[in-house]
Parts: C-alpha cells; structure tokens; sequence
C-alpha cells in the first residue's frame, strides 16, 4: 500500500472517533441518571472523573446522586 493510501485510512479512521467536551459530559450523564440507564451514566462518569457538586451543580436531583454516590469522587 502506497503512502498516500495509507494516510488516507488513517485519517479516515481518526474522524469516526466522537469528541465531546466536559460540559457535554454532564449532560450526558444527568440525562443517562434520568432515563434509568446507569451503564452509559457510570461509563460517563467515571471516565471524565465527575464529582456530585458538578453533576448536582447542573440539574442533577439530589436523590439521583446520593443512589450513585459509590461511583463518584
């Protein structure tokens, strides 16, 4: 495979990967705790290292993090 070829696939594979931003994140993970779906929630959270002021801070229900307080910081 040429070079060119080969740029061409890896370039192709790098913007297929999402980018999503901190404040993305949090809201992801707030409308993830309200849907029910703990499994996308807790990847969420844990990845980006969210702590309960951040989440409760932007809408959270205090109910909601105080069920999940064993995954966050």
């Amino acid at each position: 495979m040429g070079k060119s070829k080969s740029r061409i696939f890896r370039k192709g594979a790098n913007d297929h990967v999402p980018t999503i931003s901190r404040q993305d994140a949090i809201t992801e993970a707030i409308k993830s705790l309200e849907t029910q779906d703990i499994r996308k929630a807790t990847n969420i959270i844990t990845m980006f290292g969210l702590c309960a002021e951040e989440l409760l801070e932007n809408g959270a229900s205090y109910e909601t993090v105080t069920a999940i307080k064993n995954i966050l910081k």
